[in-house]
């Protein structure tokens, strides 16, 4: 096994204080976003097997059989199929969806195809792969997810009083669902940007005001003032995860993290389409071909199981597990049939004999028996196989 050296990215909507406090290290003052685990081109992890620094990527495409198994290549290719993060929102990040595989096949070729450049910031499509993705709470942490039921909707927007969102008031409850759904979204992405500027404000001075279902939202225009994805925000559920709780997020459902760290796991893919919250591209033709229009409730996902807590999701590229070690517990023995990264996010465990402290990793290459030890907490992503 290899202990990680992981890339901190330094996005703006990042906490300055959340992943220094859990690594133990001083703040620099600087946000610190999202720390990734694995393969992704953008950030590999890296390690040393004693011929200098590598990275996790090179390593795999050496001999993918040998880290990742006969069993996961065959299901999914000569690559690591997800990646792991440590998630830290100080501000909202933006309001975005995901395409499924097919979409992300056709909108990536069709974009190489045209020579928009991978780097470019109007590109959309950065791969050929989708991006379901769970987020799991280290701390209280608040996000929305999926629409709400057009007439909830209706009554949200009718109770700030403000007139301008009267005729999104008024489509949202004349349509079938999707239509509705669809036809608000799209008419605040495309609205005047003054008259919207105008509703957003108004928008957020009556949110402040009243408080209660609209606390979640108030606090949108100081990070995104005249943003319409302040009102587009609103059509959407409010969640709050507590610690352990978690949050899956499949192709096409509208979300966005508020505020909080967590530990993330999705399948190895950067392809995000934004909605707003958000000074980046927004493509608001190709948004609408990937937004699934149906009022969709957030569930919450608890783990299950004794020992391994497993966090249950219909996917098999990734799959996240839990264990909290307790003093003087047994050490458990981890299975070796798939490649796995093993996070530490509290206390002191062991993998085999190397010791972790918070925020450290581990890449397990499949065949390597590992037992865990000590007392802490150490989440587990691997594959179905």
């Amino acid at each position: 096994m290899d202990r990680l050296t992981n890339t901190i990215r330094p996005y703006a909507w990042g906490s300055t204080t959340a992943i220094p406090a859990l690594l133990g290290v001083e703040p620099t003052g600087e946000p610190q976003a999202e720390m990734w685990m694995g393969a992704h081109p953008g950030a590999p992890s890296r390690l040393d097997r004693g011929a200098g620094e590598t990275t996790l990527s090179a390593v795999i495409a050496a001999d993918p059989e040998g880290e990742l198994g006969a069993a996961a290549v065959a299901k999914f290719g000569p690559a690591l199929p997800f990646l792991l993060k440590v998630l830290a929102a100080g501000a909202p990040l933006s309001l975005q969806v995901h395409p499924d595989l097919a979409q992300a096949r056709a909108g990536f070729e069709d974009e190489e195809r045209r020579g928009v450049p991978i780097d470019a910031g109007h590109r959309n499509y950065k791969d050929p792969n989708h991006k379901p993705e769970l987020i799991c709470a280290l701390t209280p942490f608040d996000g929305l997810c999926g629409f709400r039921p057009p007439l909830e909707a209706a009554d949200l927007l009718e109770g700030l009083g403000v007139d301008s969102l009267k005729p999104y008031v008024d489509l949202l409850r004349a349509h079938p669902e999707d239509a509705a759904l669809r036809e608000v979204l799209t008419a605040v992405l495309t609205a005047d940007r003054e008259e919207m500027a105008h509703t957003v404000a108004e928008t957020a001075a009556a949110a402040e005001r009243l408080g209660g279902p609209y606390a979640p939202y108030a606090g949108l225009v100081h990070d995104y003032p005249g943003d319409p994805g302040v009102i587009a925000a609103m059509l959407l559920n409010h969640v709050r995860l507590q610690p352990g709780e978690a949050m899956f997020l499949g192709a096409g459902i509208p979300h966005a993290y508020l505020d909080g760290l967590g530990v993330e796991l999705m399948a190895n893919s950067d392809n995000v389409l934004r909605c707003g919250l958000t000074p980046k591209h927004v493509d608001v033709p190709e948004l609408l071909k990937v937004v699934v229009f149906e009022p969709t409730a957030p569930g919450v996902l608890r783990p299950e199981g004794d020992g391994e807590e497993v966090y249950e999701t219909p996917i098999d590229e990734f799959r996240l597990s839990r264990f909290v070690l307790a003093p003087g517990g047994a050490s458990r023995a981890l299975p070796d049939t798939a490649p796995q990264i093993l996070l530490c996010t509290a206390g002191a465990p062991a993998v085999g004999e190397l010791a972790l402290a918070p925020g450290e990793s581990v890449f397990v290459p499949a065949g390597e028996k590992v037992e865990l030890s000590g007392t802490g907490t150490v989440f587990r992503a691997t594959v179905v196989v």
